[in-house]
């Protein structure tokens, strides 16, 4: 009995549980707080290669080394940690508006491994980096802050 009670405090120390601890079931993320839900990607950053670029080379560490998304989340938005965010799972990341996921990149995640980032990277490379991270599970989409809705990138205004 001790070996299993053992095991179980050990899967939660590894980052499962709490929201983003772990891929779990599929369910919505809470809104993002007021003084991120307006925050929207920069017009035209969905759709331009060379903000995706940098964002790519922000995740991967190549411009700041106390920054690599990728030591976590995997070079192609696989995890190579325990509860990491698998980004290539598009059901999942859908669900995150572009305001939600980048408070998330901002100021982490309570109870996980995900810590903030907003005192490394400026917030114009936060959103490099989210552009980056969508091209893994919603390639050539865009969030269209009217529709409330992941849309084509090319019809985001």
């Amino acid at each position: 009995m001790v070996g299993i009670l053992g095991f179980g405090f050990g899967v939660v120390g590894c980052g499962g549980g709490g929201e983003g601890g772990g891929e779990g079931p599929v369910v919505p993320p809470p809104p993002a707080p007021a003084e991120y839900a307006d925050k929207h990607m920069p017009a035209g950053w969905w759709t331009d290669p060379k903000i995706v670029e940098e964002g790519k080379e922000l995740y991967i560490g190549g411009k700041n080394p106390d920054v690599n998304c990728a030591s976590c989340h995997g070079k192609d938005g696989k995890p190579v940690k325990a509860g990491a965010r698998d980004f290539r799972n598009g059901d999942r990341m859908k669900m995150y508006s572009d305001s939600v996921w980048f408070w998330r990149i901002s100021e982490g995640v309570p109870n996980t491994k995900m810590k903030p980032w907003k005192s490394k990277l400026s917030e114009e490379d936060r959103w490099k980096i989210l552009a980056f991270e969508r091209s893994f599970g919603l390639a050539g989409k865009g969030w269209d802050a009217n529709k409330k809705d992941w849309v084509p990138a090319d019809q985001v205004k």
